[in-house]
């Protein structure tokens, strides 16, 4: 029996990346799956609509993550404990659904912290979050969640990276990552990702409840 991890993607949805991300996790213990969120329409209309249910904070993505959370509780390789773990885009959505009930682990990687995260993570589950210290987008964020996470006596383990930027953990290909790379430094940095994979797998290990595997 494996605890169950629901994967929320980035802005470019269903990619190898993604794919990679499910690999490591299924690798470390945990019974992995990676819902397409973009699949309703076309991609640019998905986006769309993923973002204003983020600023909404509600709608057809949160009723898509959470079909596959009780999907992948009631599997009968799965323990019954589930995590969520979200990336960018993701990781705003896995911060949001983290004190909704029925997770026991969320992991936030560079993801969106709203100013009223003390209002409604008041009964968040353990957290793990990542950030990068170069990451102009989103300055502070890492700290702000700590404060917010330790005055409401959550458990938790966020960093700040200062080595990466925003999207340190995820290596896409294509020509828009390639100048979102470039102009805005936006991209995948190794250590820092083997860093944050290491402290994920350790945190939901610890409070998703991994039994040890015996030969």
């Amino acid at each position: 029996m494996h605890p169950g991890v629901v994967i929320v993607h980035d802005v470019f949805g269903m990619t190898a990346d993604l794919r990679s991300q499910a690999d490591w996790l299924a690798a470390a213990g945990f019974l992995a799956v990676a819902p397409n969120l973009f699949s309703h329409a076309g991609k640019i209309s998905c986006v769309r609509k993923a973002f204003q249910d983020l600023s909404q904070r509600r709608g057809r993505t949160f009723e898509d993550v959470e079909t596959v959370r009780v999907w992948v509780a009631s599997e009968p390789r799965c323990s019954g404990r589930v995590g969520i773990i979200g990336f960018c885009m993701g990781g705003g959505f896995a911060l949001l659904l983290a004190p909704r009930g029925g997770y026991s682990a969320a992991s936030v990687n560079y993801g969106q912290v709203p100013e009223d995260a003390e209002e409604f993570l008041g009964r968040s589950c353990p957290l793990v979050g990542s950030f990068g210290g170069r990451d102009r987008t989103l300055k502070g964020a890492g700290q702000r969640l700590t404060t917010v996470l330790t005055r409401l006596e959550i458990p938790h383990d966020v960093k700040e990276d200062p080595s990466a930027n925003h999207g340190f953990m995820n290596r896409h290909s294509g020509i828009l990552p390639m100048i979102m790379a470039r102009v805005g430094g936006i991209g995948y940095e190794g250590v820092a990702a083997a860093d944050a994979r290491q402290r994920i797998a350790a945190f939901f290990r610890q409070h998703l409840r991994v039994e040890p595997t015996t030969s």
